[in-house]
């Protein structure tokens, strides 16, 4: 899949969360669990199914922003296991947008657009892993000025919001 098609599929997915009223029968949520959330979006190419958690914390403390984490499933493009990111600003291009639980530590590869993403089928699987057996992961990035953020995600519920997406789309 092209990066320009995550982009905007990942934009839409934000603005349609946000408008959830408004698009409703597009937008179909499967279940909560605890810190974790399931939905799934019908599109013309076919049923995308995603679980996505917002930050329990963040820091600066006074920097508000809407944050998420979100594994994505999209069976008929053979897409299983794609980690994404969105810091809720645009990534600064010249420092890493880096995920750590305990010891593990895992790079996202391309920014754009205020989004991140993986290139390595290989290295998503693994963090997912960490993260099934893990309580939290923090996302670290960097805005255009180079302030740092750091955003702390709960993975209680992932498990299960991780399981039950893929089978929505399995």
């Amino acid at each position: 899949m092209s990066i320009v098609r995550k982009i905007l599929f990942l934009s839409t997915l934000i603005l349609i969360a946000s408008l959830s009223k408004v698009f409703a029968e597009d937008l179909k949520k499967i279940g909560k669990f605890k810190d974790w959330e399931v939905m799934v979006i019908s599109e013309a190419s076919g049923k995308v199914c995603f679980a996505q958690s917002s930050p329990v914390l963040q820091a600066p403390k006074k920097n508000k922003r809407e944050a998420r984490l979100f594994i994505t499933f999209r069976p008929n493009e053979k897409i299983s296991n794609e980690i994404s990111a969105t810091a809720g600003y645009e990534f600064n291009k010249k420092n890493t947008v880096l995920a750590t639980s305990g010891n593990n530590k895992f790079k996202f590869d391309i920014k754009q657009q205020g989004f991140a993403w993986m290139t390595s089928n290989k290295k998503e699987k693994i963090m997912v892993k960490v993260m099934k057996k893990g309580s939290r992961i923090m996302l670290t990035g960097y805005n255009e000025k180079g302030s740092q953020t750091i955003d702390h995600y709960s993975l209680l519920g992932f498990t299960k919001a991780y399981n039950t997406a893929k089978k929505a789309c399995s």
